[in-house]
């Protein structure tokens, strides 16, 4: 595609009407997208993915509970009964904003309004040695990188005699503990208790030790203290060995240094320490804040600009009332879309647009089966009901009724059976992990 077909596609939009391009097909960016669906704008999405990662449920998809396909949702289909809208499978290398228009790979595409949702990447702080040998997990291709890690070095203990290579590959290291990582090494504690000793017989699943390692002095901080310690509890039931109030700092490949001298030789370390924003070239570095995120006003306005906003994961509102911004949850992103989605309507008409305000609908967090910890306004629960809550909640908010018949029946089947079929190995082992008997 060049930029002439974009151009001749665009035409295609009614040219009197005003355009809304939005930038991420993330839960801000579709919610947007859909509260605009009968209005007076034609919308154009842009997307480097086709399809809506469920972020939620990836660290299922990277320890092989559920399969990746449940989790992601065509964005065409999302929208194909929405006459007003486009999407462009593309990404935006530059924004124009003089010129009121994005630059793609493929060309350019021209807007009235620009709604930023872009979301978050993985923060490594700086560390180049880190970012170029551990795991993330933002996005279903890193999901994948996870389990085949995972995987292919437990089918490499079978060929090792050395006692450090085995330990370290039998040692697993979460990095962050926030729900993503608290999550995630809870579902490795399950698959250790409920997996190995199944499927792998040469080994004993005591040798295989995960860590959990945070810098905050509690884990899940956002949420309340009873939540944060019954989820250290749990972690602990899982035999997670949880390290609060330090930071990694180093990693080689095979030994991971901790700013309190402890080290750790593993060939399995997960990140999950941190997000910035993923913000194109193009925006006053003024307005962007040192996570990376672009600080606008109480409408979702960027400063400076008349007509661009951003959402979700990509913004942050700097206010007396949030002075630290909103937590970086699906629902913030959600509640924003909506909330924009009437403002420009609201401008549409001439009237004024109103400031958002953020209704905390609860926090969530599962560490492996029947165990989960929940925040709902003054409720706090723990154990089964959470667990049966979280489910609920992730059901609901799947896009696709057929991705939830299928993740529901994943999971009946893998409570049933305390195992899970999802566990194929992608790719080919390589030179890295090639062995002989």
């Amino acid at each position: 595609m060049d930029k002439e077909r974009i151009d001749k596609k665009d035409h295609i939009l009614d040219a009197a009407k005003p355009k809304v391009l939005i930038i991420g097909g993330g839960f801000g960016g579709l919610e947007v997208a859909k509260q605009l669906k009968k209005s007076n704008f034609d919308i154009i999405m842009v997307d480097k993915h086709n399809y809506h990662t469920f972020q939620p449920l990836l660290y299922q998809v990277a320890i092989g509970v559920i399969e990746a396909e449940s989790i992601g949702f065509p964005i065409r289909r999302i929208f194909s009964m929405h006459k007003n809208f486009k999407f462009y499978l593309a990404e935006v290398c530059e924004i124009c904003t003089e010129e009121q228009k994005v630059i793609t790979i493929f060309g350019d595409i021209k807007y009235d309004y620009l709604v930023i949702a872009t979301g978050s990447t993985t923060n490594f702080f700086g560390n180049k040695d880190i970012e170029r040998l551990v795991k993330p997990m933002k996005n279903i291709p890193e999901a994948f990188g996870i389990r085949n890690t995972i995987l292919k070095n437990l089918e490499l203990i079978s060929f090792t005699s050395d006692p450090a290579e085995r330990k370290a590959l039998m040692t697993f290291v979460v990095v962050g503990g926030g729900p993503t990582g608290v999550e995630l090494a809870g579902a490795l504690g399950e698959f250790r208790r409920l997996v190995l000793k199944k499927d792998y017989h040469d080994f004993d699943p005591e040798e295989m030790t995960i860590y959990l390692v945070e810098g905050k002095p509690i884990v899940l901080a956002a949420m309340s203290d009873v939540a944060s310690a019954k989820a250290k509890t749990y972690l602990e039931d899982l035999k997670v060995e949880v390290i609060n109030g330090v930071h990694v700092k180093s990693y080689d490949g095979i030994q991971l240094t901790i700013d309190n001298g402890m080290t750790v030789l593993t060939k399995n370390v997960f990140w999950a320490a941190g997000v910035k924003g993923d913000i194109p070239d193009g925006i006053n570095p003024d307005q962007i804040l040192k996570n990376g995120k672009i600080q606008t006003d109480e409408m979702n306005r960027v400063a400076g600009y008349a007509n661009v906003f951003a959402i979700g994961d990509a913004a942050v509102i700097i206010s007396p009332a949030t002075p630290e911004g909103h937590p970086g949850v699906a629902q913030v992103a959600i509640q924003q879309g909506k909330h924009l989605a009437e403002n420009l309507k609201a401008l549409s008409r001439g009237r004024q647009m109103q400031p958002f305000s953020y209704r905390d609908k609860g926090s969530l967090a599962t560490i492996g089966r029947n165990r989960a910890v929940a925040d709902i306004g003054k409720f706090r629960t723990q154990g089964f009901f959470a667990w049966l809550i979280w489910g609920i909640v992730h059901i609901m908010t799947l896009a696709g009724f057929l991705n939830r018949g299928i993740i529901l029946l994943n999971w009946l089947s893998n409570y049933i059976s305390r195992n899970s079929d999802n566990r194929i190995i992608s790719g080919e082992l390589g030179k890295d992990h090639s062995a002989g008997i």
